[in-house]
């Protein structure tokens, strides 16, 4: 089964909310937790354990599990199988982007199931050129996994890379989506390759029919709303997988408040 039809299959199941796994600093303190790998694990594991039966999509942030070395990927390899034996998708944030041989192995380290770091997606950078990715498109095809390319995000430094236009007057975002366009065409019931928008971008002129997913952060603690998405995605909101970590994450160590979170998120998207 290809990543987009499990995706498609998971939010009808179980709703468009995902929740990032994210373990700042700042959030293992507020849970009165120390700063070190004890602390990190403690923090993650209880976080999965609270949404992943719930929700149909998990996102840890790679770096935050990075910063503690191996022993920290080492927890990251737990939170992604432990995401995924209760029935989670894990769209692991990692941003990758280079090229040839360098790209494939992200590609090998993410995406080939014989990787102990193996998970459904990955988000990748297009801006080496949008063709630098192939190696991560041909593996996810291999493996019938996915890949959510960076298009529209919502930092204040985006605009200058992502607005600017090429030759013939398209913006560089809106190439993005051209591109995941011919990668999804023909597809059923969803493409496997999406793109990642903000949340709170605002009103784009676009068109986000363009038979893929598309990961919308930015949804609930940094402002978006789920009429944000209906206003920004028009038709093509239903293939929006909304996602946010602090709404849910400042909750812990409650596990009943973040399933509550959860599932309240889930009401408001279906709605």
């Amino acid at each position: 089964m290809t990543f987009g039809a499990r995706l498609h299959a998971a939010m009808a199941d179980r709703g468009p909310f995902c929740v990032g796994i994210d373990p700042h600093a700042a959030l293992l303190r507020d849970w009165g937790l120390d700063d070190d790998v004890a602390g990190l694990e403690r923090f993650a594991l209880t976080v999965v354990e609270a949404v992943a039966p719930h929700c149909s999509v998990v996102k840890p942030q790679s770096a935050f599990y990075e910063r503690f070395g191996s022993r920290g990927v080492a927890v990251l390899e737990r939170v992604v199988a432990e995401s995924r034996a209760a029935g989670a998708l894990v769209l692991l944030d990692v941003k990758r982007g280079d090229i040839g041989s360098t790209s494939q192995a992200y590609a090998d380290a993410y995406l080939d199931p014989a990787s102990p770091l193996a998970v459904d997606a990955i988000t990748a950078s297009p801006y080496l050129g949008f063709g630098s990715l192939a190696p991560m498109v041909d593996t996810a095809r291999a493996h019938g996994a996915g890949v959510f390319v960076l298009a529209l995000t919502s930092n204040k430094e985006g605009p200058e890379v992502q607005e600017a236009r090429t030759q013939d007057g398209t913006t560089v975002g809106a190439l993005m989506i051209e591109h995941l366009r011919r990668l999804n065409e023909g597809a059923e019931p969803l493409g496997s390759f999406g793109a990642v928008v903000g949340a709170t971008i605002g009103d784009t002129g676009l068109d986000f029919a363009f038979n893929g997913p598309v990961l919308a952060p930015g949804y609930g603690a940094q402002g978006g709303t789920a009429e944000d998405i209906r206003r920004i995605f028009g038709p093509a909101a239903g293939r929006v997988l909304a996602s946010s970590s602090r709404e849910v994450l400042r909750l812990g160590p409650d596990r009943a408040a973040m399933r509550e979170a959860v599932r309240a998120a889930n009401d408001e998207l279906r709605s």
